[in-house]
């Protein structure tokens, strides 16, 4: 399985390390769609992502349309992770080449880019909450696609 993840405008450099240190653990492709709320050389990134940002395979774009213009030539589902989504990703099948895209973690993605997505997943969790950490949905994303390849 050759499984991507996207990361919509991120906020907190820390949040993004470690999604590298992930990506580089886990032999996973990370994707930053620019702007970025932060300088992507920030201390905080480097810090979060310690030694393994060497390692990790990240690719940035520009903008929205150039990642969905690369995305969809090289045929890949972009699969949106929202609290707004009805599919809970439990119960998502999973393919190879997937890309796994999270949004800001202060304002999610535009609607523009909610409407492109292939689809929309969500983590379930209790009502009164609002949403968890993007690292740590990004974990559990990754964790359940992998799974699903039996890697």
């Amino acid at each position: 399985m050759s499984l991507h993840i996207a990361l919509y405008q991120p906020d907190i450099p820390g949040n993004t390390g470690t999604i590298l240190r992930l990506g580089a653990c886990l032999d996973i492709k990370v994707h930053i769609i620019g702007p970025a709320g932060f300088d992507l050389s920030d201390r905080a990134l480097k810090r979060a992502g310690m030694d393994y940002l060497a390692q990790a395979a990240l690719q940035r774009h520009e903008d929205w349309q150039t990642f969905f213009t690369t995305m969809r030539a090289e045929k890949h589902r972009i699969l949106l992770f929202t609290t707004k989504g009805a599919t809970p990703y439990t119960r998502f099948a999973f393919q190879n080449d997937d890309v796994l895209l999270f949004g800001r973690e202060s304002a999610g993605v535009p609607e523009h880019v909610n409407n492109l997505a292939d689809a929309r997943l969500t983590i379930p969790m209790k009502q009164t909450a609002r949403s968890l950490n993007l690292a740590m949905s990004v974990a559990m994303a990754a964790g359940e696609a992998i799974r699903q390849a039996d890697l």
